[in-house]
């Protein structure tokens, strides 16, 4: 199979490269349960710059982080040392002590009052706790712009320290929940969230490039981050994660490369099993990837702040629900990845699927600002669907 991909994937890293307007540089993998079936690369780190994309370049993996962080999570709770139903305020007490903000009166005070009911880890994993991102929901931008209240971007405890925007619990909404989980977990395991993934998730699976403070020899390899400006045309900026957070993002901080997020999602299509020993149950696995939801329905939902214009829907059409901690879809897509498979994304249009029918996942990296940007989408779906086509056409991976 890999052959088939060499000759069919390369094409289009290379096409959504050129393209006018296209992306600065692409690396993308596909792997089974054994190992990587494809790694390409194209474009550059920079576009003003002369180092080329490569196979180990570093990347701001931006929410793709939630996927290590859900993992942590699970493992706590299969050694009993985590009630996903419980408060979270018993590992994270401050969590218990934000408010539920109603609006604001005239003279644009928020309108604040205790929540009704408590949140729990379950509802952080599932984004119902009640909590939203600045970029994403209208109420949160104007605590941002108007009352001061820090970006989720600053690695501040500050910025964690939102109101609830509704009853724990009530409904699915994309925020910083994820955030809070990676609280839970050091208030678990009594150490700093980049510790436990070292010792717990890094060290076993052989993650060796992948952190929430990047290293000399990692920054040597970084993507910067660029900027899709008015005209289409590229910029490359000097954003970056704060070099030393104060907290921990189990929701966006980590740095990794490809490689190393390809040997996460061979944990998640091997039942729990990592390159050097378990390190989940398989119905823990089984159960992650289940319906956490009930009836309610993941949707698309617009950004508010100019720079983040929109949120691209994942593979427009089929029904999606959400699992302990990644997006469903419930039918099959137009791409060819089965009903039942998980996927997410990050910020910087980086984008990984987990197909555990098939024993397929794959990841699709840039770093470009904003969101949903069409050509990386467009090249992420061309790639993904050119891997389904490769699989058909030989009976499977």
């Amino acid at each position: 199979m890999s052959l088939h991909l060499r000759s069919e994937i390369d094409p289009i890293l290379e096409r959504t490269v050129t393209a006018s307007p296209g992306v600065p540089g692409v690396v993308a993998m596909v792997t089974d349960r054994r190992g990587n079936l494809y790694e390409g690369t194209a474009g550059k780190r920079r576009l003003d710059r002369e180092a080329e994309m490569t196979a180990d370049t570093v990347f701001a993996l931006y929410s793709t982080t939630k996927a290590y962080t859900a993992t942590a999570a699970l493992q706590l709770v299969e050694e009993g040392l985590l009630d996903l139903d419980a408060p979270a305020e018993q590992y994270a007490p401050e969590i218990g002590e934000l408010p539920l903000i109603e609006g604001f009166d005239p003279h644009g005070e928020p309108i604040l009052r205790p929540p009704k009911r408590e949140i729990t880890t379950r509802m952080l994993l599932t984004h119902t706790a009640g909590f939203g991102y600045e970029f994403f929901d209208p109420t949160y931008f104007r605590l941002h712009r108007t009352r001061g209240q820090p970006s989720s971007a600053t690695g501040c405890k500050a910025s964690l320290l939102t109101p609830l925007l509704f009853e724990p619990g009530e409904r699915w909404e994309y925020g910083t929940g994820m955030d809070w989980c990676g609280q839970v977990i050091e208030g678990v395991v009594g150490r700093r969230l980049g510790e436990v993934f070292a010792e717990r998730l890094f060290a076993p699976l052989g993650i060796e490039s992948t952190a929430f403070e990047l290293t000399g020899p990692m920054r040597a390899r970084l993507a910067v981050l660029h900027q899709r400006k008015p005209d289409g045309s590229l910029q490359p900026t000097n954003c970056e994660l704060p070099a030393n957070p104060e907290v921990h993002m189990g929701g966006h901080g980590l740095y990794g490369t490809v490689g190393d997020f390809m040997k996460l999602i061979r944990l998640w299509l091997n039942d729990g099993m990592g390159e050097h020993g378990r390190l989940l149950r398989p119905e823990t696995v089984q159960m992650a990837g289940e319906n956490q939801l009930g009836a309610r329905r993941v949707g698309t939902f617009p950004g508010v702040a100019s720079r983040h214009p929109r949120l691209a829907e994942f593979l427009p059409g089929p029904s999606k629900t959400w699992g302990l901690s990644f997006l469903i879809h419930e039918q099959d897509l137009s791409t060819g990845r089965p009903a039942g498979s998980l996927s997410w994304a990050g910020l910087a249009n980086t984008f990984f699927w987990i197909d555990r029918k098939n024993g397929l996942g794959g990841y699709w990296a840039t770093q470009l600002l904003p969101f949903g940007d069409p050509i990386s989408f467009g090249g992420y779906v061309d790639f993904e669907a050119a891997v389904y086509a490769a699989c058909k056409r030989i009976g499977g991976s």
